[in-house]
């Protein structure tokens, strides 16, 4: 009975002081930092061990497919920014699921680090708006196809997506069929090519409310008429 209630009494310590020292005895002397588990201290070459010590974190896989966040104790005290920044290992291949307690875009996924980017989760109180983003070397590969994919780049914090199609010109128009992704509020950019070259980087302008010539070709403040043919383009554009 004595174990059992001083076990209590650690557990109750450690909530209530929250950062610890973790190398060794823990301790809650760091509970006044910046920091909330210090682990380096033994272990690292600045305090002395030698080249071959160290330790490492080893983070539980999760397969991102398939995984749905637990909302049950997500408010303003618990999960309060809705797990904006968590990371996960990912151990899975394909691409994630949109419904229940998940993010709303869909996000080609790989084997690797990924962070939950949800920077609008506390205002909403969801996590439907963020979006899983890969880290370090995950994040250099984004395979823009004909599925919206989301890159790994904000502006003014608006989440920045990204699709691949083609549209046919008559070659005696300057407007152009472009389909509207889903949700799609403004374009960022629209590189149009044909035969592996870039033809085009700007447009005169892109009207959102339509999927019937709802691009004018051009660059800049000009418009333009594209000779006669099938393209190909890549648009990035907000939600």
């Amino acid at each position: 009975m004595k174990k059992i209630f001083l076990g209590c009494i650690i557990l109750i310590g450690f909530n209530i002081n929250a950062q610890i020292l973790s190398n060794g005895i823990l301790s809650n002397i760091i509970s006044n930092s910046n920091v909330m588990i210090d682990g380096s201290t033994t272990y690292s070459t600045e305090g002395g061990s030698a080249a071959n010590v160290g330790k490492g974190i080893i983070i539980p896989s999760v397969n991102l497919v398939n995984f749905a966040f637990d909302l049950t104790l997500a408010d303003g005290s618990t999960f309060p920014t809705y797990f904006d920044g968590m990371i996960v290992y990912n151990n899975a291949t394909g691409t994630t699921l949109t419904t229940g307690n998940r993010p709303s875009t869909a996000t080609a996924v790989t084997p690797g680090f990924y962070y939950f980017s949800n920077p609008n989760g506390a205002s909403n109180s969801n996590v439907t708006g963020g979006v899983w983003a890969a880290v370090g070397a995950n994040a250099a590969t984004k395979n823009v196809g004909s599925t919206e994919v989301a890159l790994n780049t904000t502006v003014n914090g608006a989440q920045l997506y990204a699709i691949n199609g083609t549209f046919t010109a008559t070659g005696s128009s300057t407007a152009v069929s472009v389909p509207v992704p889903a949700g799609m509020t403004g374009y960022y950019t629209l590189v149009t090519y044909q035969s592996g070259k870039t033809f085009r980087k700007e447009i005169y302008s892109f009207n959102t409310a339509t999927s019937t010539d709802n691009v004018i070709c051009g660059t800049g403040a000009f418009s333009e008429v594209l000779p006669a043919g099938t393209y190909n383009y890549v648009l990035e554009y907000f939600k």
